[in-house]
């Protein structure tokens, strides 16, 4: 899907531009276009953002949607690559995505290239069309608002992920069980995302906010400052969080080896009675004790049942002795 916008001075926005008037539209300098590529194929795509003039190299990064976060600058246009993470679903199991967002810009215009839906984006269409500060103050400025957007979604990610942290750190203590382990490497894995993208998109802003760009101008670069110190906050959180899955993973693995050495506990205790038991029976039951002297009367009333009564109190006596040393 293709759509534009273009912000004229005085004038209303523009929401039925066909890609033919791309080009007459980008010689009025007093105007702003954003276009905005979503799930659409390279055949249609391709020529549209040659018709920008940008160079072929910056046309095939965009449209292979496999790189990492960074900054070309090509003199009179930038090319960016952000990653953006969304939820998958909200409700349980939950997970996330990371998708790829390719922008270029330009002195009096802004272009996205997305494969998938971003409702960051739509947000940002949406509000342009309503406060005309969006476009007011430049291209420049227009990105500031879409990469806002795309950096306070992080938020909502976040704060799922340390409610999940407070429910799994009260069920490692009261029912651990493979489904709490099964969620703590869901996080420890969507952290571990999250840091991935956070570090590269965190130093992309930073070269926005410092660099000597002919695209940004000056007095908007304190803008992407903002969005900088945003990014160094997240990565910030980011770390805490993982420091505390990582503490309720270590957690978890001892409640269930305690668990584990309490039962093997139970069970040593249990063999350890029934040892004497044991050796009486099956010294009794060896066939020396045939009916040949001196041994033909050892089932007598008397050495049997004496026997039956040190089988059972042996044991009884194993346990208070047992409970005197602490050790039941």
């Amino acid at each position: 899907m293709i759509r534009a916008l273009f912000f004229s001075p005085n004038k209303p926005v523009r929401t039925d531009v066909p890609p033919s008037e791309f080009s007459r539209l980008l010689r009025d300098r007093r105007g702003l276009l954003w276009v905005d590529f979503t799930s659409e194929p390279s055949e249609t795509a391709q020529p549209i953002l040659e018709s920008f003039g940008f160079h072929n190299l910056a046309i095939e990064d965009a449209l292979q949607q496999t790189h990492a976060p960074k900054i070309d600058d090509w003199g009179d246009y930038l090319y960016i690559v952000l990653n953006y993470m969304h939820l998958v679903k909200a409700t349980e199991p939950w997970d996330t995505e990371i998708d790829e967002l390719d922008i270029f810009l330009g002195s009096n215009y802004v272009i996205t290239h997305h494969d998938n839906p971003v409702g960051s984006i739509d947000e940002t269409w949406n509000a342009s069309q309503r406060d005309p500060r969006y476009s007011r103050d430049g291209a420049d400025h227009l990105l500031y608002k879409i990469i806002d957007a795309i950096v306070m979604n992080y938020m909502p990610i976040i704060e799922k992920i340390d409610d999940e942290i407070d429910v799994i750190e009260d069920q490692v203590f009261d029912r651990p069980s493979s489904a709490t382990l099964s969620r703590l490497f869901t996080l420890k894995r969507v952290l571990l995302a999250m840091r991935r993208i956070l570090l590269p998109q965190r130093e992309v802003l930073n070269k926005m906010a410092r660099d000597d760009y002919q695209v940004i101008d000056r007095k908007d670069r304190i803008f992407f400052r903002d969005i900088y110190d945003h990014l160094v906050r997240l990565h910030d959180v980011n770390e805490s969080l993982r420091d505390l899955v990582g503490g309720a993973l270590d957690t978890y693995l001892s409640v269930i080896n305690n668990r584990m050495n309490e039962v093997m506990k139970t069970l040593t205790i249990i063999t350890t009675l029934f040892m004497p038991l044991t050796f009486v029976t099956g010294f009794f039951g060896m066939n020396f004790f045939a009916a040949n002297p001196p041994y033909e009367n050892w089932t007598m009333p008397t050495i049997f049942y004496g026997t039956l009564s040190a089988m059972l109190i042996t044991p009884v006596i194993m346990y208070f002795w047992m409970r005197r040393r602490t050790w039941v």
